[in-house]
C-alpha cells in the first residue's frame, strides 16, 4: 500500500455498484435559536465523552477555528462486522485503537429476544470495560424481528401489534443501553406502507414512539432517531417534524449520517452537522455519492471529509462517530482496518481549514416526497 492510501479523497471516479439506488427527497431544515448540544449519557462517575486511555488512542487536535475542541472519538458498527463473534469484533476494535462501536442487536451479536439477556449484556459490559471501548445501541438489524421482511415490522405498520413488537424491541435496546453505558439507542421510522397516507403515518410514528421515549427518560438515554433515505422521516426536515409533533421531548435526539448528507440533503455534509448540532446525539459516517443511496468506503465517493470532521468537533459532540460499512462485512477486518487511519488523517487535516462560514445551499436537490426506487428504502444496508 502507498504511503499516501489513507489520504483524504473528496472525489472519486468509479461508477456506481450495479445494484445502487437513487435516492430521493429533501428539505429546508429550521434550527431553534440559541440552543445547545445536549450531554451525553455515561456511566455513573463518568464525565461525558470519557474513555480510558490506551496506546493508539488519538492525540488532541486544536482546529482552526476560534478555540481549541477536544479530539472525536471514531467507533466501527458491528453491522459491518457481522461475519465475527461479538467477542472477536470487540477485540479487533480495540486492538485497531477505536474507541468503541456502533452495536446493532442482531442474532449473532446480543440477540435482544433470545434468553437471559440481561445477564449476556452485563457479560458484554464487562468485556467492554476491559477494553475501555465505548458503546451506543443501533437498531437496524435486518431480520431481527420478522425473518422475511427487511426491517420489519415498523413504526408505521397498519398492525398495531406489529408496531408494538418495533416499539418492544426500542424499548429492549434502551435498557441494553443503559446496562452498557451507551450514549444513545439509534431507531429510524421504517418506510411508508402501501396505501397509507403520509399523514395516518406521521401519526402513527409520533404515537409508537411515545411511550419509548417515556422508558428513555426513564433511563436517561436519549432515543436518537435516525433520517434514512426512502423512509417516512428522510431529511433533517422530517426530523423537525417529529420533534414539533411530539413537543420536543428531552429524550428525543438525532442520529446524524454524514453519507445521507451527502446523499440527499440540499446542504452539504459540513453544514448539515453545524445545524443539526443542538440536536445531535449519535453519528453514522461513510462515503456517499449524490442522489445514490450506497455506503461506500472511505475515498470511494464524493466527500470532502476534513470540513465534516471539523464541524462536527466544533460543536462540542463527544459520542461516537461510528463508521457503517454493513455490505462490507465479508471483509469487515480489512476495512476496519483503513478507515481509522482515513479518519484520523481528516481530522488532522481538518486542524489547518479557515474558520467555517454561514451554511450555504448544495446543488439542488428532489423535491421532498418524491417516489423512491427503491422499496425497502434501503437496499445497501
Amino acid at each position: 500500500m502507498s504511503a499516501d492510501a489513507h489520504a483524504p479523497k473528496s472525489r472519486a471516479t468509479a461508477s456506481p455498484a450495479p445494484d445502487a439506488q437513487p435516492a430521493i427527497s429533501p428539505g429546508a431544515v429550521s434550527v431553534r435559536s440559541g440552543a445547545s448540544p445536549g450531554a451525553v449519557s455515561v456511566r455513573s462517575g463518568a464525565s461525558p465523552g470519557a474513555v480510558p486511555a490506551r496506546p493508539g488512542a488519538s492525540p488532541s487536535a486544536s482546529l482552526a477555528q476560534p478555540g481549541a475542541f477536544a479530539p472525536l472519538r471514531f467507533g466501527y458498527g458491528t453491522n459491518g462486522l457481522a461475519d465475527l463473534r461479538l467477542d472477536d469484533a470487540l477485540g479487533l476494535l480495540a486492538d485497531l485503537g477505536y474507541d468503541g462501536l456502533g452495536l446493532t442487536l442482531d442474532h449473532m451479536h446480543l440477540d435482544p429476544l433470545a434468553p437471559d439477556l440481561a445477564s449476556r449484556t452485563r457479560r458484554v459490559a464487562h468485556r467492554l470495560d476491559a477494553l475501555g471501548l465505548g458503546v451506543t445501541i443501533e437498531t437496524g438489524a435486518r431480520y431481527v424481528l420478522d425473518p422475511r421482511r427487511k426491517h420489519g415490522p415498523s413504526l408505521l405498520d397498519p398492525d398495531p401489534d406489529d408496531r408494538a413488537r418495533r416499539a418492544d424491541l426500542l424499548v429492549r435496546a434502551v435498557r441494553v443501553a443503559a446496562d452498557l453505558g451507551a450514549h444513545a439507542v439509534h431507531c429510524f421510522s421504517g418506510v411508508v406502507p402501501e396505501g397509507i397516507d403520509t399523514d395516518t403515518a406521521w401519526k402513527r410514528l409520533a404515537e409508537t414512539l411515545t411511550p419509548v421515549l417515556d422508558v428513555a427518560a426513564s433511563a436517561g438515554i436519549p432515543l436518537a432517531v435516525e433520517p434514512e433515505p426512502g423512509h417516512l422521516l428522510a431529511t433533517l426536515a422530517d426530523f423537525h417534524r417529529l420533534r414539533s409533533a411530539l413537543g420536543d421531548p428531552e429524550p428525543l435526539g438525532l442520529t446524524l449520517d454524514i453519507g445521507h448528507c451527502q446523499c440527499l440533503e440540499p446542504l452539504s455534509p459540513a453544514d448539515c452537522v453545524r445545524l443539526a448540532a443542538p440536536w445531535l446525539r449519535h453519528v453514522q459516517i461513510e462515503d456517499m455519492r449524490r442522489g445514490v443511496h450506497e455506503h461506500l468506503p472511505f475515498g470511494d465517493g464524493e466527500i470532502d471529509f476534513p470540513p465534516v470532521l471539523a464541524a462536527l468537533a466544533a460543536t462540542g459532540y463527544q459520542g461516537l462517530t461510528v463508521v457503517e460499512l454493513p455490505r462490507h462485512s465479508h471483509a469487515g477486518p480489512h476495512f476496519a482496518a483503513q478507515s481509522l487511519p482515513f479518519l484520523r488523517h481528516s481530522e488532522r487535516a481538518a486542524a489547518t481549514l479557515p474558520p467555517a462560514t454561514a451554511p450555504t445551499l448544495q446543488q439542488a436537490a428532489p423535491p421532498h416526497g418524491a417516489p423512491c426506487a427503491t422499496p425497502e428504502g434501503s437496499s445497501t444496508r
